[in-house]
């Protein structure tokens, strides 16, 4: 599968300004966009699902690559490729990056070829891995596929009849927006069946119930609606 590097963002996150610079204008030559934060702090008010590979250094200030990628994977649930660049190259240090979701670990000193080659890589394993998993959305161990119409939790799947699936389907892909029961309803099952507004009531009951521990995620928010949270 080949990439179009032109449209590929890049994020470098490093505090040494020189090798920013320098990994700024040979990823350029190469094709991708990039821009630069100095520290963890500067990057995390970026939109980093803007981009499609963050270059993180460990050894920054007050937050280290290390705390700035557990932030991105288990608080912001930001699932963007990172590759660390670090002198910190123990076997322990590499298995920490790994842990928090590292994609690959590159120890300084490094070549600029040796740098471009796995970031060629990881954006290939990562396109290949956004196709093969299109149409999942994932919350801890609940996942949904709007592709094959199926609920898996804690790798058990799920039994949803069509409506309660489409209902969570609605919900999920737009966390976190209050839906009326109005809205549902036509979204669901049109405009032109009558339906009453119970009706949606009591299918979030047994999607609640169907979901287990992730039934707290279906919420209500009284006299609007409903909206999933996680």
């Amino acid at each position: 599968m080949k990439i179009d590097n032109r449209t590929k963002k890049i994020l470098i996150v490093d505090d040494e300004e020189d090798l920013c610079e320098i990994l700024q204008y040979n990823l350029g030559n190469a094709g991708y966009q990039t821009e630069i934060a100095h520290s963890a702090e500067e990057a995390l008010k970026r939109e980093i699902s803007d981009f499609d590979l963050i270059l993180l250094d460990v050894m920054m200030g007050a937050m280290s690559g290390f705390k700035m990628a557990d932030k991105l994977r288990n608080e912001m649930q930001v699932n963007v490729p990172i590759i660390f660049l670090t002198a910190k190259d123990t076997e322990n240090d590499i298995l920490t990056g790994f842990s928090l979701g590292a994609d690959d670990y590159i120890a300084k000193p490094f070549s600029i070829n040796e740098l471009t080659a796995r970031v060629k890589a990881v954006l290939k394993r990562a396109l290949n891995d956004k196709t093969k998993n299109q149409g999942k959305l994932h919350f801890g161990e609940l996942e949904i596929d709007t592709v094959k119409k199926r609920l898996i939790i804690h790798d058990e799947k799920i039994e949803l009849t069509k409506k309660e699936f489409e209902i969570l389907k609605v919900l999920i892909e737009s966390q976190g927006k209050v839906f009326s029961r109005d809205d549902i309803l036509a979204i669901v099952w049109g405009k032109d069946v009558i339906v009453t507004e119970r009706t949606v009531d009591v299918n979030i009951t047994r999607l609640r119930n169907k979901l287990g521990a992730y039934g707290s995620c279906l919420k209500n928010k009284t006299g609007y609606g409903y909206y999933f949270e996680y």
